[in-house]
């Protein structure tokens, strides 16, 4: 196996691969501090250098301390270049191949927001007998990608037009807002209101019920208070605008297990609407990202997609793998 690393560069986290399977991951805002990717790469990629070739994907220039998409690749060109050295740096376009640097540079629409497609181009090797349904949700968003013969055959090719036709839904397991779930909730028995503010995410109520595990660690949350079972449940009753003396544990439970049901009938809606469009019919459904158990419980829940075959990246590879799918996928592309 050659020696080559893949690195997915997001806007809320930094995901890197080697081609033998070895996988990092690790919370960056790009937001917040884009002048400090360099530095970050340099970080998570550290002891893996010098390589054969640095494979590059990413869906970063979307954050919002850039003034345009173009400016956001440009900028992370950049770090990705003063990184690299004599790497090699390729990226990988929806146009479905690896060019140099400068091509990337000159034909940015076809580099910004990519992963999603070398991912899809990697595992539909797995199901190329008529179509098959990637899932691969992740901490901010979900990607819907429909598969023919093992290739993706997806309506849109940019975020506003997979928007649109229901392959990506902006939604994912740790950082979406609560109040971009839901606007009321029923509690002791009758509909009621949410704050519409940043108090608690889906990490919050996947904590709670114990599908994510606490991370005392990790203080990326709506708080900056860690990522446990107990500083969830007071962020997410300040939903209603109250407190632990106010609303019980097993309350704010109930209260999670609603958000998550307003969750999946959002993405489940966008797989219907994916599946309706499909040519062949449904065989696999392959099922990837730090979301994976939710991705597998929407599978199980879906008339047609319980009856495919489930094909889960965390069993296939591995979790760490599943996690980092695209950089991954990216780094075992540029290997061959």
């Amino acid at each position: 196996m050659n020696h080559v690393i893949g690195l997915d560069i997001g806007g809320a986290n930094l995901k890197v691969a080697h081609s033998d399977g070895h996988c990092r991951s690790r919370a960056f805002p790009l937001w917040k501090q884009p002048e400090k990717l360099a530095e970050a790469i340099r970080e998570i990629i550290d002891g893996w250098l010098p390589c054969q070739a640095l494979a590059i994907t990413m869906t970063g220039e979307l954050a919002d301390c850039f003034s345009t998409k173009a400016e956001g690749v440009a900028r992370i060109l950049d770090s990705v270049e003063e990184v690299a050295g004599l790497c090699g740096p390729v990226l990988w376009q929806t146009a479905g191949e690896f060019v140099p640097i400068d091509v990337a540079r000159e034909f940015w629409q076809l580099t910004a927001a990519s992963n999603w497609h070398a991912l899809a181009t990697f595992v539909g090797r797995a199901a190329q007998e008529d179509g098959a349904l990637l899932i691969d949700i992740g901490s901010t968003t979900t990607d819907i990608i429909p598969l023919e013969h093992g290739r993706p055959v997806s309506v849109g090719m940019n975020d506003r037009e997979r928007l649109e036709s229901g392959e990506l839904v902006y939604c994912g397991v740790r950082r979406t807002p609560l109040c971009a779930l839901a606007s009321e909730i029923r509690f002791r028995g009758q509909s009621t209101r949410l704050a519409a503010e940043f108090f608690a995410t889906t990490e919050d109520v996947y904590l709670l019920l114990g599908d994510l595990a606490e991370d005392p660690t990790n203080t990326e949350t709506a708080n900056g208070r860690p990522a446990t079972r107990e500083a969830a449940y007071d962020r997410l009753v300040r939903m209603l605008c109250c407190d632990r003396n106010e609303v019980s544990m097993e309350e704010a439970i109930d209260l999670a297990r609603q958000f998550a049901e307003q969750q999946e009938q959002r993405i489940l809606t966008a797989i219907q609407q994916v599946l309706e469009r499909q040519a062949l019919p449904c065989r696999s459904v392959i099922l990837s990202g730090s979301g994976s158990f939710f991705a597998e419980r929407l599978a199980n829940r879906h008339p047609q997609l319980k009856l495919a075959t489930p094909l889960k990246l965390s069993t296939m590879f591995s979790p760490d793998i599943a996690e980092a799918a695209c950089a991954f996928a990216v780094a075992r592309m540029a290997a061959e």
